[in-house]
């Protein structure tokens, strides 16, 4: 099975999309062995 690698900006886009969500997720949607969407859902929450 060949490896494939997530390009620096694939990488990039996710790791600020991670840190930027405080209560909530990210999602990866992977075609074909290559990353084809990043969704952010976030949360607010009240106290």
């Amino acid at each position: 099975m060949e490896e494939k690698r997530l390009s620096d900006e694939e990488l990039k886009t996710l790791k600020k999309l991670i840190e930027s969500v405080r209560y909530g997720s990210v999602t990866v949607t992977i075609q074909d062995g290559k990353v084809i969407q990043i969704e952010k859902n976030e949360k607010i929450r009240f106290k």
